[in-house]
């Protein structure tokens, strides 16, 4: 059977953390596939960059500077991408910040974690909640969060992990949502080499988690041998055009030549019995079932 090509010729895109890194990579995908893109980043400077790069192939962009980790300014930026391009139809979230070198439970202040939460899960729900009603008034449009491994806790933290797992529920809830309203919402989970997969503190962490235990050789050789964001800007993409119109509330993995999903949770029976009838489970009966 013959595999379409992507459409996005004349979609409106917004990337959020789109001067750097992944969210470069897609930014300038996403154009090269026919998009106006609205570029997002915190540095003047590298927005500039960005959309030079874009418009300079032939393609169109434009930059919007600033944080979008409140109502306002997401709300603004949403309004760039309708005000340059006559509305919104791909919203793609790729900002990120990397947890403190060596940061656990132990060593990390609530400043800190705080920071990691607004950047990762609120910039996730306040570009989605400007967004979503005008792609629900259209009855179209998908919205591409970026997680990470790290929700698994492999990797130590407390603030990116939890940031990180946090998007993965919003998202699949916002699929669950909008669904009868032909939008769609997915999660990438990328592994690149990137400014925030670099460097000897990054190193260091690394082969911190293989020493102790909580992360296997495998996925630590992974870790350190990352592919060029190229390679995970395509799994974006595709879940912004039409190929994947029937693809929603999933949460992927893309890293260099790997694609793959985690399934969605379930729970395992451990025991049952009917509470109309009995009385609630003892300790000692708890333990023989959880711990079995």
């Amino acid at each position: 059977m013959a595999v379409r090509e992507p459409n996005l010729a004349g979609k409106s895109a917004i990337v959020v953390g789109g001067t750097r890194g992944i969210g470069r990579a897609v930014s300038e995908l996403l154009a090269t596939l026919g998009a106006n893109v609205v570029v997002n980043g915190r540095s003047a400077d590298a927005v500039s960059d960005t959309v030079s790069a874009i418009n300079t192939a032939g393609r169109t962009g434009v930059g919007f500077t600033g944080s979008p980790t409140d109502d306002e300014t997401a709300g603004a930026l949403i309004a760039a991408c309708t005000e340059a391009f006559g509305g919104i139809d791909i919203l793609i979230n790729c900002a990120g910040i990397p947890e403190p070198p060596r940061s656990s439970i132990l060593t990390i202040s609530s400043a800190e974690f705080d920071e990691l939460i607004d950047t990762h899960l609120g910039t996730a729900f306040h570009t989605c909640r400007a967004a979503a009603p005008l792609m629900v008034a259209q009855r179209s449009g998908a919205i591409v969060n970026t997680s990470s491994f790290a929700f698994l806790g492999d990797y130590g933290g407390t603030g990116y992990p939890a940031g990180k797992g946090a998007v993965n529920g919003l998202t699949v809830a916002i699929a669950a949502e909008l669904a009868e309203h032909g939008v769609r919402a997915n999660v990438v989970c990328p592994g690149a080499k990137t400014r925030l997969s670099t460097g000897a503190d990054y190193e260091e962490q690394i082969s911190d988690l293989n020493r102790r235990g909580l992360l296997d050789d495998v996925s630590a050789q992974g870790a350190l041998d990352a592919a060029p964001p190229e390679y995970v800007a395509p799994l974006y993409a595709y879940l912004a055009s039409d190929l994947a119109s029937e693809v929603t509330g999933q949460i992927l993995i893309g890293a260099g030549g790997f694609v793959g999903r985690f399934a969605k949770p379930t729970p395992a029976l451990l025991g049952y019995r009917d509470h109309h009838a009995s009385a609630p489970w003892s300790l000692s009966e708890l333990h023989t079932m959880v711990s079995g």
